[in-house]
C-alpha cells in the first residue's frame, strides 16, 4: 500500500486531502466529523474580528443536468467569537493529534496579527494561513484580496506574522490579479513557508430577468462574490503551474480550485502542489467524498508504481512550455470509428461551422457515418471533443517523430512568415469553400 502521508512545509497529515477555509470548517463539530470520515487536514474558517453576514449568500451555475458546475458566495469570514473557535481548535487537536489543523487568519494591524497568531498557536494550530484572497466584503475594508493584489503590502504583513510565528506560515493568494507569481514571490520574500492557491474569483453569477438584479439577491440588491467549483479548475491549474515553475517562488504549494475527485487532486499535484484543499465539492456532496478520493489515489499510485506522494509531485511541470517551443512538425488527424459511431453528425456540424471544413457527410444511401477529409484536417481535436461517444473519434499521429521545429526555430532560421500575404503562412493553400457557397441553394 502506498504511503499517502503529506508534508506541506513541515505540516504533516495522514493524506494530502485538506478542507479549505470555508463553511465546511466553520466549527469543531464539522472538522471532527470530517477527520473521522477520512480527511487529512482542515484550514479553519477565517478568524478575525467577527462579522455579521447576510442572509442569502450563495449562487450557482448549472449546466444542463449538472448542478453547481460553478458556485458563488458572498459570505465573509467567521461570525463566531474568537474564543469559541480557539476552544474548538484545542478540542479537535486533542482528539486528532496527527491531523493537520491550520488557522486561517485575517486582521488589520501589526498588533492584531501578532496577537491572533499567538492565540491560535496556544490553541494548538499546526500552522497559520494568511487570507490575502477573499474578493468580496473584506477587501472593501482593506483586507483579503486588497492585500493580495499589492505584493509589497503582502510581503510586509507576512513579515509581521513571521516575527512571532513558531509554526509554518502559509500565504493564500488571490487569482484576481494579472500575474499570480508576483504576490507569490512577495510571499516568499516575506518569509512565508508555503503558499496556497487559488482563492475564489470575483464574479456575478447571473441576473434575474424579471427583477433585474444579480444572484444571490439580498432584499433586491446584490454584489460581486467569489467564484469556485469545478469550472475554475483550469484557471487554478495554470496558476499552480506558474508558481511551481517560477524560480523566485520555490516554496511548497497547497493547490485549491475545482477539486471534486482524486483525479482533480492528482492533476494539481502533478503540476507542483504538495497537497490539495477542497471546499465546493464538500458543500455539494458532503464529507463522504473522501472515501472515493482516498481509494482512487491509492489505486492510481499502485498502478503507476508510486510509493509516496513526492514520487509524482511536480512530475508534469517540465512538460509545460511556452507556445514558441511547441513542435510545429507534430501532425495528427482525426479518425472516426464507424463501428461505434451513432450517426449524430455533430462532428460534421462542429467542424463545418466552427473549424476547418474537414469532415464530409455520406452520400445518399451510404449511412450516417461522416468521413474525415484528411488533406484538410489540421488536427485541432474539436470533433473528438464534441463527439458524445467516448473514443469514437481519435487523433492519429501522422508524422514520424523524427523532426522537431518550433516557432522559435522558424524565427531563428528565417522560415517564419514576415509579410501579410506570405506564402510561408501555415494556412496557405488550405482549401476553403468560396464565400458564396455559404449561402446554400
Amino acid at each position: 500500500m502506498p504511503n499517502l502521508t503529506a508534508n506541506l512545509a513541515g505540516i504533516l497529515s495522514p493524506n494530502p486531502f485538506w478542507l479549505a477555509s470555508a463553511p465546511p470548517t466553520n466549527s469543531g463539530y464539522q472538522v471532527m466529523k470530517a477527520f473521522e470520515t477520512g480527511w487529512g487536514g482542515a484550514v479553519w474558517k477565517t478568524l478575525g474580528i467577527p462579522v455579521v453576514n447576510t442572509s442569502s449568500r450563495y449562487g450557482a451555475i448549472n449546466y444542463r443536468s449538472s448542478r453547481m458546475v460553478g458556485f458563488n458566495n458572498i459570505e465573509l469570514i467567521t461570525d463566531r467569537p474568537l474564543a469559541d473557535n480557539l476552544r474548538e481548535i484545542e478540542e479537535v487537536k486533542k482528539y486528532f493529534p496527527d491531523h493537520a489543523v491550520v488557522a486561517s487568519l485575517m486582521v488589520e494591524s501589526r498588533k492584531e496579527w501578532h496577537q491572533i497568531v499567538k492565540d491560535v498557536e496556544n490553541a494548538g494550530a499546526d500552522g497559520v494561513e494568511l487570507n490575502f484572497g477573499c474578493p468580496h466584503g473584506m477587501c472593501e475594508r482593506g483586507m483579503g484580496s486588497a492585500v493580495g493584489q499589492e505584493p509589497a503590502v503582502l510581503q510586509t504583513i507576512t513579515g509581521w506574522v513571521k516575527e512571532v510565528a513558531t509554526v509554518p506560515v502559509i500565504v493564500k493568494l488571490t487569482p484576481n490579479i494579472t500575474d499570480i507569481t508576483e504576490p507569490a514571490v512577495a510571499a516568499a520574500k516575506g518569509g512565508a513557508d508555503a503558499i496556497s492557491l487559488i482563492n475564489t474569483i470575483q464574479s456575478l453569477m447571473g441576473v434575474d430577468l424579471d427583477r433585474f438584479v444579480p444572484y444571490p439577491t439580498v432584499d433586491g440588491k446584490s454584489t460581486n462574490g467569489g467564484y469556485c467549483g469545478p469550472a475554475v479548475k483550469p484557471i487554478a491549474l495554470n496558476m499552480v503551474k506558474n508558481c511551481a515553475q517560477h524560480q523566485g517562488v520555490n516554496i511548497p504549494i497547497s493547490g485549491i480550485g475545482g477539486i471534486e475527485n482524486w483525479r482533480d487532486a492528482v492533476e494539481h499535484m502533478l503540476l507542483g502542489a504538495n497537497n490539495v484543499q477542497v471546499c465546493t465539492a464538500v458543500m455539494h456532496y458532503g464529507f463522504g467524498i473522501i472515501r472515493e478520493m482516498l481509494a482512487g489515489l491509492e489505486e492510481y499510485m499502485n498502478e503507476k508504481g508510486f510509493g509516496q506522494l513526492p514520487d509524482f509531485i511536480g512530475k508534469a511541470v517540465s512538460n509545460v512550455t511556452t507556445w514558441e517551443n511547441l513542435n510545429l512538425k507534430y501532425k495528427v488527424i482525426a479518425a472516426i470509428n464507424a463501428d461505434t459511431c451513432i450517426g449524430c453528425q455533430l462532428c460534421y456540424t462542429a467542424c463545418e461551422d466552427g473549424a476547418h471544413q474537414a469532415i464530409a457527410l455520406p452520400g445518399n444511401g451510404q449511412g450516417r457515418v461522416p468521413a474525415i477529409i484528411e488533406e484538410n484536417c489540421v488536427g485541432c481535436n474539436l470533433c473528438s471533443l464534441v463527439c458524445p461517444v467516448e473514443n469514437c473519434i481519435t487523433m492519429v499521429r501522422k508524422d514520424d517523430g523524427s523532426t522537431h521545429e518550433s516557432w522559435k526555430d522558424y524565427m531563428d532560421s528565417g522560415k517564419a512568415p514576415t509579410e501579410f500575404n506570405d506564402k510561408r503562412a501555415g494556412g496557405h493553400g488550405h482549401w476553403i469553400p468560396e464565400p458564396k457557397a455559404g449561402l446554400g441553394g
